[in-house]
């Protein structure tokens, strides 16, 4: 039996790794007939080392999420996903992407971009990437291709 997902989250940050996961994202969700759910995570934790902290960077960060939201909102519905979810979310994003949001929404597969964290920026702070594959309860495809399936330019001649 062919599985289908029902709820796909892509984890989106603005990155180009977010990007090539959400491409896929939309492709799979048009495929399946699924609800695609977009988040955002904006990591409150990097506010709290900003002593003259007012609110204003937290209202610029939630700016410049609900537009690129937007912008890929408008992107997966000129690829036929009807029935897409934006959300933004608080707090420390390996939690709220691995368990919080998935159990919120009934989430079936997540999709995640590969980081660019060297080894040891991994074994510090450690991708969220690989916190989601370790913690999720659901399926968790970790994109490292563009929707060609080849890596992209940098990533291709680093090798």
């Amino acid at each position: 039996m062919l599985q289908q997902y029902q709820r796909i989250m892509v984890a989106v940050d603005g990155s180009s790794e977010a990007e090539l996961a959400f491409k896929k994202a939309v492709n799979v969700a048009q495929r399946n007939d699924s609800e695609l759910v977009l988040a955002h995570v904006i990591d409150t934790r990097a506010f709290q080392t900003v002593s003259s902290f007012d609110g204003m960077l937290a209202e610029q960060a939630t700016e410049m999420a609900k537009q690129t939201l937007k912008d890929y909102e408008d992107y997966a519905r000129k690829h036929q996903v009807t029935s897409i979810k934006t959300l933004i979310e608080y707090g420390s994003p390996k939690p709220i992407i691995a368990k919080q949001l998935p159990e919120e929404h009934q989430i079936d597969l997540i999709m995640i971009g590969a980081t660019g964290l060297n080894a040891v920026e991994r074994i510090f702070i450690g991708s969220v990437s690989e916190y989601v594959i370790r913690h999720a309860g659901c399926d968790v495809l970790v994109v490292r291709t563009d929707l060609h399936n080849q890596l992209p330019a940098k990533d291709a001649k680093s090798e």
